[in-house]
């Protein structure tokens, strides 16, 4: 299995190259032509997020009122911290670095020694990769709880600015990158906008572009209904984008059927879904009608992630347009000389390593770069486009069982904080499936407690387990005493075990936690002059700020 998952880039690429070859059929494109509509695809992804960055997840489920987007100003453009740009830089130096053919086993070591604050996917899969979780079980299901949200589709948007109507080379590089922390329709998001991208190279109209990124997921994935679904609506609805929305809403928000595996359960207004926000970045190319203003707006206005989803559709549309047709506005106050935070890259740097990468993607899909009249071209295969095998979060199929060796794990030297937190916090205990969600580790205060551990389940089925050997003396009342707190939002469930035996199962929450605590104490007299394994577990409980908050561990003789 796990073979199979690692060289299927390899045959993506072959597919593609095979398929041009047999076809003899090929686009051309000026270089000149490339490096225009490329950097334009940067700015488009600028322009979106910080366009639309004041108004991220402060509506959800609910249209953003057109009073409340923030005015455009031309230094808006400079975007140098924000995630939904700098997290892909990561993905192109590692090929600057390595070239197209760089490992998955590579990719995921460059993506878990990075060292900026991540969310969801992101996070989560990179603490997988740190804890020794090679992709692609980083991204599985399995060991990622976040495996269907937005993460990779905010960040493959390099995948098709680096391959110029190369849909199988966006495909191949969703499966080298996109598997480190998606699965399913996450990875099926950054698939079909890095497909988008690869067409705006040579396309014009939206619907054309969207239905070219389709055609990279599988036909019979949730995500492809989704963007199906949008298509239809606003045909039939084409100059009222709101009815469009509002039957989005109603059966991918509202529905559970439609959200099996959203990470905050299936009724939370917050949606992170790659899905649901795809569906958004479509909305807005369609009835943008190519204007950009329009385009960045609509998609903004339609909530949730409302900073990624109009950079998806702004880099989109710019690619089409190209630098030299794009508003003044868009560029004028733009710092070329700008670092990109936790990067080498300026724009000049960046643009220089994408064209670096295009040329490569050229000739490994059975293209040419020539010389006419003076001026290089790309000759650019056509291919249809072979989507990855079908896959849902909800239905999974097997891990791989991927494991990084000691000797790639030499090489990972940034390292969770979670195990020495433990060790400092309480000596002698030790700590396994601590997952990645509420950022655990040790808190200098928290609701009101000083110096607390903060843990969190693994999954909804897997509790995070804090665990020691202890002997009890004998001829003395021994107890387990815990304070444990709860998030205000949100609730666990407490399981103590002693040897493989529950000795206390109950809530920590507000109906149970005054003022946010509670004091368990356990009596383990039965266990008198014996060694006995204790087990404390952090387990799900409907699976919304779950993290268990432990203010002291203490065994306590009397």
């Amino acid at each position: 299995m796990q073979r199979r998952i690692i060289v299927r880039a390899a045959a993506f690429l072959a597919a593609a190259a095979t398929a041009a070859s047999a076809a003899g059929a090929f686009r051309t494109l000026s270089v000149a032509e490339y490096r225009d509509k490329m950097k334009a695809g940067w700015i488009g992804q600028m322009a979106g997020v910080g366009w639309g960055g004041p108004t991220e997840f402060k509506w959800m489920g609910k249209i953003i009122p057109a009073e409340a987007m923030p005015p455009w100003k031309p230094e808006t453009i400079n975007q140098f911290h924000q995630d939904d740009i700098y997290v892909e830089m990561t993905f192109v130096r590692t090929l600057e670095l390595y070239g197209l053919d760089v490992s998955i086993r590579q990719a995921g070591i460059d993506f878990a020694n990075s060292g900026y604050p991540l969310w969801h996917a992101n996070h989560a899969g990179r603490h997988n990769l740190r804890n020794g979780i090679a992709p692609p079980d980083s991204g599985h299901p399995r060991f990622n709880s976040h495996a269907d949200d937005i993460d990779y589709q905010i960040e493959a948007d390099f995948s098709g600015l680096i391959a110029p109507g190369l849909p199988n080379i966006a495909i191949a590089l969703g499966e080298k990158f996109g598997r480190l922390m998606n699965y399913g329709d996450g990875l099926y998001g950054g698939q079909f906008v890095g497909g988008m991208y690869t067409e705006a190279f040579f396309e014009e109209d939206p619907l054309k572009i969207v239905q070219a990124g389709l055609a990279c997921v599988p036909a019979g994935s949730m995500f492809a209904e989704t963007i199906r679904d949008v298509i239809a609506w606003w045909q039939a609805h084409p100059d009222d984008w709101e009815k469009t929305w509002e039957l989005v809403e109603r059966k991918y928000q509202r529905n559970k059927a439609y959200r099996r595996f959203s990470c905050t359960g299936p009724e939370a207004d917050f949606n992170i879904d790659a899905k649901l926000n795809a569906a958004y970045i479509v909305i807005g190319l369609l009835y943008g009608k190519r204007d950009p203003d329009a385009t960045i707006i609509i998609s903004c206005r339609c909530g949730q992630d409302s900073d990624c989803n109009p950079s998806n559709a702004g880099g989109v549309l710019f690619t089409s347009m190209g630098f030299a047709r794009l508003p003044e506005r868009f560029y004028s106050a733009l710092d070329e000389n700008g670092v990109f935070s936790h990067t080498a890259y300026n724009v000049p740097k960046l643009l220089a390593a994408c064209e670096k990468l295009a040329r490569e993607a050229v000739v490994k899909a059975g293209g040419k770069i020539v010389v006419e009249n003076g001026e290089e071209r790309f000759l650019i295969p056509v291919a249809a486009p072979v989507p990855s095998a079908l896959e849902q979060c909800w239905e999974p199929g097997p891990i791989a069982g991927s494991r990084f060796t000691p000797e790639e794990m030499e090489r990972i030297t940034a390292v969770t904080d979670i195990v020495r937190a433990v060790k400092q916090f309480a000596p002698g205990w030790k700590i396994t499936n601590c997952g990645p969600d509420m950022d655990p580790g040790l808190r200098p205060e928290l609701r009101g407690k000083k110096n607390v551990l903060l843990t969190h389940p693994q999954s909804r089925t897997v509790p995070c387990a804090l665990s020691r050997e202890a002997s009890i003396p004998a001829g003395v009342k021994t107890r387990l005493v815990l304070e444990v707190g709860h998030h205000e939002e949100g609730d666990w469930e407490l399981v103590v075990k002693a040897d493989g035996v529950t000795l206390f199962q109950g809530t920590i929450g507000k109906d149970t936690a005054k003022n946010g605590w509670r004091t368990v104490a356990v009596d383990l007299s039965a266990y008198a002059g014996k060694t006995v394994r204790l087990e404390l577990l952090n387990q799900a409980n409907g699976w919304a700020w779950e993290a268990g908050y432990w203010a002291s561990i203490a065994l306590v003789s009397e």
